[in-house]
């Protein structure tokens, strides 16, 4: 596990664009794993900056998406795609065929599950996974006592989740279940970078470096990966600092 500080927003954003776009640039049609979310959209706007500049190409990348919420497709406003698709891949103009995402409003889940596994299966695993922090510690939708060895999967929505994920909505929405990356999905991925912002976060950050490793906390179940990189701007990063 490596953190990075940074003194500001901005700066972390730059610094986490830096990394994940020269991790991109090993495959030949490289998967990049996308959480929506405010902390990684910086990172976003880094990337769309650079291509619009034309000093970058991502016309090789392949666009996978974390998780949904259950009833919601990129038809609802305030979903996790409509949120990338402003985010991220709008901008930078992506084709259909070079993006997978869970549809939350699908029949069959579990098909749904076992075609995004299978998707990354083709590619030969995630590049990079990028992704934030939820204020319980879960990671994508991988809510507290989550199996280390879960896959992609339906899971019933914490409290908290339900609370903060409102933000996202105009008028107030039941979220009950999220479709998500399960853990070892992620564990699995080449490289994850985990970025992390605003003060608010700071006390979820510190137990998530500093606490024991368990399901109850789910983002400490990724430190074990080899290529595991945390970016934090010094408002989330204030608590561990104090140190």
């Amino acid at each position: 596990m490596k953190i990075f500080v940074a003194d500001n927003y901005s700066e972390m954003s730059k610094q986490a664009a830096e990394t994940v776009i020269q991790l991109m640039q090993s495959g030949r049609r490289p998967v990049i794993c996308a959480a929506s979310g405010h902390s990684p959209e910086g990172l976003y706007k880094e990337i769309i900056e650079r291509v619009r500049k034309k000093e970058l190409n991502v016309e090789n990348w392949l666009f996978l998406g974390l998780d949904e919420w259950v009833g919601m497709n990129a038809a609802d406003e305030g979903s996790c795609r409509h949120h990338l698709d402003l985010a991220l891949l709008n901008p930078l103009q992506i084709p259909e065929e070079r993006i997978c995402f869970f549809d939350g409003r699908a029949n069959d889940l579990e098909a749904e599950c076992q075609r995004i596994e299978k998707f990354i299966r083709d590619q030969g695993g995630i590049d990079v996974a990028v992704l934030g922090l939820g204020m319980n510690g879960h990671i994508g939708m991988n809510e507290p006592g989550v199996s280390v060895n879960s896959h992609s999967h339906v899971i019933d929505l914490h409290p908290i989740t339900k609370k903060v994920g409102q933000k996202y909505f105009k008028e107030e929405k039941e979220l009950a279940q999220g479709i998500t990356l399960g853990v070892t999905t992620l564990l699995d991925a080449n490289n994850l970078i985990v970025v992390i912002s605003g003060k608010n976060k700071a006390d979820i950050t510190q137990k998530v470096i500093e606490e024991e490793i368990s399901e109850n906390l789910p983002a400490t179940l990724l430190r074990n990966h080899p290529a595991l990189r945390i970016y934090l701007d010094s408002d989330a990063a204030s608590k561990i600092m104090a140190h």
